[in-house]
């Protein structure tokens, strides 16, 4: 609880702030993050919020049932992708933030692609997580690059999730077939599924899995070690030398949202650096958008990191994702193992 009213001090906002109605939000982070917010904004504006926690593939999945009739106001957090498909079916409010001159370069192109429907709030590279001691016992290389996961003495070692489910996945494929062109990336994920003892449901799954053991080595975003480690965990992350995407986690206010103003308000205390550090108060290490919020020691070095020139509006639009997703069903996942 201590922690809670740390994170409302640092905001500077006082709590006992009058009532200001309610916000209804869809929340694609971590549980923990998620209620925090919850908490620390409550408390600290007199909103209530209406938190509903669901994964980023399940959230586009209500907002297009819900088109007719919006329950939601803000969905906030999850991979961008599915916040671009969302733009792209008009499920999502064009807005504007007075904010936006504030916040990363990379954060202001994703509110811009989707035409200021989404915007950028956290950014999260993606790369190998690895057990060193199991790395040790079975005598194998920590993987440095895409082609290390391809050695036959990783068979069955490598875990990642399903694109299908999965938007750190589909992060892979993308990426994949942005540094290799589409056939040698397909050829690489036919060749790599030898090496997969399992595809999970959850991008966080196979770094949890890392992290207990029961596999060496993973495919997941880098942030998504250090909570794991702080657990005592035996748990490493390096990203590929020959390069790598990320993602950008987004929020968007949603198209016929009932308490508009409110959700206004929300976003932009969201996009404020104090309302972004919560992340790493709660063992989320994601890179903020806002270039002023205080950095954790333990969100990865951009600048360490070589990147490709990830194409967010052609790789978050749905017709590519489909097309993606069916390609690796009927050319990856169908083969033997």
């Amino acid at each position: 609880m201590k922690k809670l009213f740390t994170a409302a001090a640092l905001l500077g906002l006082s709590a006992a702030a009058s009532a200001q109605g309610t916000v209804n939000v869809i929340c694609s982070v971590q549980a923990e993050w998620c209620n925090v917010i919850a908490t620390v904004y409550a408390r600290t504006t007199g909103t209530r919020i209406n938190m509903s926690l669901k994964g980023s593939g399940e959230a586009l999945a209500q907002l297009i049932a819900e088109k007719d009739n919006p329950k939601t106001d803000v969905w906030f957090g999850g991979t961008g992708d599915p916040h671009l498909q969302a733009a792209e079916q008009g499920l999502t409010l064009e807005y504007k933030s007075p904010t936006l001159a504030q916040l990363h370069p990379w954060a202001q192109q994703q509110a811009k692609q989707s035409g200021y429907k989404t915007v950028g709030i956290y950014s999260g590279p993606l790369g190998f997580g690895y057990n060193p001691e199991l790395l040790a016992k079975k005598k194998l290389p920590v993987p440095k690059t895409w082609s290390d996961l391809l050695k036959p003495e990783y068979k069955g070692d490598v875990q990642v999730a399903n694109p299908a489910s999965s938007g750190t996945a589909y992060t892979m494929i993308a990426t994949l077939v942005q540094l290799m062109g589409e056939d040698k990336a397909f050829d690489y994920l036919k060749a790599l599924h030898k090496n997969v003892g399992q595809y999970t449901r959850s991008g966080t799954g196979p770094i949890k899995a890392v992290a207990r053991g029961e596999t060496a080595v993973s495919i997941s975003f880098v942030h998504d070690g250090p909570g794991e480690k702080m657990q005592g965990f035996p748990v490493e992350t390096i990203t590929p030398s020959d390069g790598t995407g990320a993602e950008i986690g987004s929020m968007s206010i949603i198209k016929g949202a009932r308490n508009l103003e409110a959700a206004k308000k929300f976003y932009e205390w969201a996009l404020t650096p104090g309302a972004q550090e919560l992340g790493a108060a709660n063992k989320q290490f994601q890179l903020p958008s806002n270039s002023a919020a205080k950095l954790d020691s333990r969100i990865p070095d951009f600048k360490k990191i070589k990147f490709i020139n990830y194409d967010y509006a052609k790789y978050g639009a749905s017709a590519e994702r489909r097309r993606l997703i069916a390609r690796w069903e009927k050319d990856v996942n169908s083969l033997p193992r």
